[in-house]
């Protein structure tokens, strides 16, 4: 059975966050890569799903997941970023389909509650956990990336458990 890289992301549109986990030896998750997508504003929003879409390909080509885990959309105040962030949720998730990725999506709250036990958990505690779980001894500087690397996580924990009950 070939070794699960996960690739865990965090949608957006203007900054999307990313991170790569795999299991080592021991049996423990480590980071593999980690960071943003960015895209400018200076670019209509349909050049800014595309440059996502061909930085999404890149990683993708880089690190060889074969798995990836979205987080779903939760709660906007502004419908308009909603819609936006939901369309770029569809370029994510097209991309993954397209370069056969199984896909897993978890809301923020089960991804908090997987990591934390605690579905309201701060960021700041996500990103603690976040960096003990993948023995990361820097500060993760981006709260996107960190989420991206706990929706990763969330999605390794779910194969554990998946695997126990067969």
């Amino acid at each position: 059975m070939k070794e699960e890289v996960i690739l865990g992301i965090d949608p957006g549109f203007g900054r999307m966050g990313y991170g790569i986990i795999k299991k080592n030896k021991k049996g423990e998750w480590d980071a593999m890569g980690y960071g943003c997508i960015e895209t400018s504003g200076k670019y209509s929003f349909v050049q800014r799903l595309a440059q996502i879409h061909q930085a999404l390909l890149k990683i993708i080509d880089t690190y060889k997941p074969t798995r990836m885990a979205v987080e779903e959309l939760f709660f906007f105040k502004n419908a308009k970023t909603a819609i936006e962030v939901g369309q770029a949720r569809g370029v994510i998730l097209l991309t993954g389909i397209e370069s056969n990725l199984a896909i897993d999506e978890f809301t923020p709250l089960e991804v908090k509650q997987a990591m934390t036990g605690y579905g309201r958990a701060e960021k700041r505690q996500m990103q603690k956990i976040v960096a003990m779980v993948l023995n990361i001894k820097d500060k993760i500087k981006s709260d996107d990336a960190a989420d991206a690397l706990a929706v990763a996580i969330c999605a390794g924990q779910s194969l554990w458990v998946k695997k126990l009950n067969k």
